[in-house]
């Protein structure tokens, strides 16, 4: 099987149903002049018309489609992907009745070999299975191990030993786990060589069968693993192709990213109303009506309002918003990185009210400021925004401990109760939406985030007055946001511009950048 101990040749691009191939030199060449969108022709937007009712087998269909490329997603953008093995919890419905119908299966099995003679009909059975299961393990290049487990496990010869009661069980095990000692994963290696002491033969069949799936789920991650260079220098050309597959089958599937790209329009023409010199600040304006972005997005470039709407998708509420189509493959990463954001946003704003109440001298000494950011760090752990004003009840205790316990440390006197009050207040007010450090912390890490949505400005690292203590995860995350909108906007811009063109943005010029990003 492959392994980290071989190589798996590389996969063969004329299979239809893989994605598309395509040299490596067009694909450089299709690319725009900043690399962020390739240069394709506009895609066909359905027409408004009523939507088709599609039929249960394409239904079906579609959304087998919509797997595929979902799967070819993931493999892409995520690193860390790899297939594992459904397991229930040990007390559901699930997990009963798959138990109870393992047991019912390997009980008669017991039955049949205790019978006298044995009967070997469900053995048979399983030891077909396993041939077929480690033929399926095996390279082309195996051409002469394939022979030898032909040979070693010959079904024929097997029955026909069965019948004659010379069927020996033990030695065709050993044979079977030899094979697959030399097939697996080193990780499985103590599996394996744990089976060679079993000597009940339903209790061994059973673990061979159990060691066997997760040698084939091996074989799966290794096989995506080796395939990953392969799909990404193709995955742009399959995921478009099989968008605009659904949309043929599917009109209305742009419909939710018109709004989404509609309502960053307004924003983005509302803080040019506001602030010309400043067209692209990450605020939260007023939205303007359809009319009055016609009539101000003359100032807005195709780019501002797209970068804008990725950086709405921070500020996503679920439940009233309806998440853009084009991006709900990544929904969940990008809910991860919103919740990542929220937090480094308390934990900033935690750390700048302290550094204010407790003054330099005892902000700046040795681990202080570190202590804080672990403490306010763990006690926000997993914890969604809604959570965070009972967090910060416990933070501001914590914190004034933590004061408290350094102040003593370093010799300097200890907080009068008005100041340990005032330190609790401020750091518990941060709760409110409104709160003028919380607010300010936000905006610096939006405006951040925001440069390095832009190709142009991937270079700038100059971080906002405040983020220093956060600066490491920051960081992380910007480069996790700025990963998956780099994706997205190589396979949908031609969408986007093609929706702001149209809907949103019919009066922009060509120069304004309307043809490309």
């Amino acid at each position: 099987m492959p392994n980290p101990r071989e190589e798996t040749p590389p996969s063969d691009c004329s299979d239809p149903e893989s994605v598309p191939c395509r040299p490596r030199k067009a694909r450089q060449a299709q690319e725009s002049h900043d690399g962020d969108v390739p240069n394709l022709c506009p895609p066909q937007l359905p027409t408004s018309s009523p939507p088709r009712v599609l039929s249960m087998a394409e239904l079906l269909e579609t959304a087998q489609e919509v797997s595929k490329m979902t799967i070819a997603h993931e493999i892409v953008v995520n690193r860390d992907f790899k297939l594992q093995k459904v397991n229930f919890s040990p007390n559901s419905l699930e997990s009963r009745v798959k138990e109870t119908l393992h047991k019912a299966f390997w009980d008669s099995l017991k039955e049949q070999l205790s019978a006298s003679p044995p009967d070997y009909t469900h053995v048979i059975q399983l030891l077909q299975e396993i041939k077929e299961t480690i033929l399926s393990l095996l390279l082309p290049r195996h051409s002469r191990l394939r022979g030898q487990i032909e040979e070693s496990l010959d079904m024929e010869l097997i029955r026909q030993e069965a019948e004659h009661g010379a069927l020996d069980i033990p030695n065709l095990t050993m044979y079977i786990l030899g094979t697959m000692a030399m097939l697996c994963a080193p990780v499985r290696d103590e599996e394996v060589q744990r089976l060679r002491g079993m000597t009940d033969p339903v209790q061994l069949l059973r673990e061979i069968f159990r060691v066997l799936d997760l040698m084939k789920m091996d074989m799966v991650n290794f096989t995506i693993q080796s395939l990953r260079p392969h799909l990404q220098d193709h995955s742009i050309q399959y995921e478009q192709k099989k968008f605009q597959e659904l949309l043929a089958k599917l009109p209305n599937s742009l419909d939710h990213t018109t709004e989404w790209l509609h309502k960053a329009a307004a924003e983005v023409s509302a803080s040019s109303l506001s602030s010309p010199s400043h067209p692209e600040v990450h605020g939260s304006p007023t939205p303007l009506s359809l009319g009055a972005v016609s009539r101000s997005s003359s100032t807005s470039s195709p780019m501002s309002v797209l970068n804008q709407g990725y950086m709405n998708l921070l500020r996503w509420e679920p439940g009233i918003e309806k998440y853009p189509e084009t991006l709900l493959m990544d929904q969940a990463r990008l809910q991860e990185v919103q919740l990542q954001v929220n937090q480094l946003t308390i934990i900033a704003a935690v750390l700048l009210v302290s550094s204010s109440v407790c003054g330099s001298a005892l902000f700046n000494s040795p681990g202080f400021v570190d202590r804080l950011k672990r403490v306010t760090k763990a006690l926000l752990e997993g914890l969604p925004h809604t959570r965070f004003r009972e967090a910060l009840l416990d933070i501001s205790n914590h914190v004034h401990q933590e004061v408290s316990e350094s102040l003593l440390q370093l010799g300097y006197p200890a907080f009068t109760s008005d100041k340990s009050a005032s330190l609790k207040g401020q750091i518990r007010s941060i709760a409110e939406e409104d709160n003028a450090v919380r607010s300010v912390i936000e905006q610096r890490i939006h405006s951040f985030l925001s440069l390095h949505l832009s190709s142009s400005a991937q270079n700038s690292r100059s971080l906002p007055k405040g983020l220093a203590p956060i600066q490491e995860e920051l960081l992380e995350v910007s480069h996790r946001f700025g990963s998956v909108i780099y994706h997205n906007r190589q396979v949908y811009g031609p969408y986007y511009l093609a929706i702001l063109k149209k809907v949103v943005l019919p009066g922009a010029e060509p120069e304004a950048g309307i043809d490309s990003f």
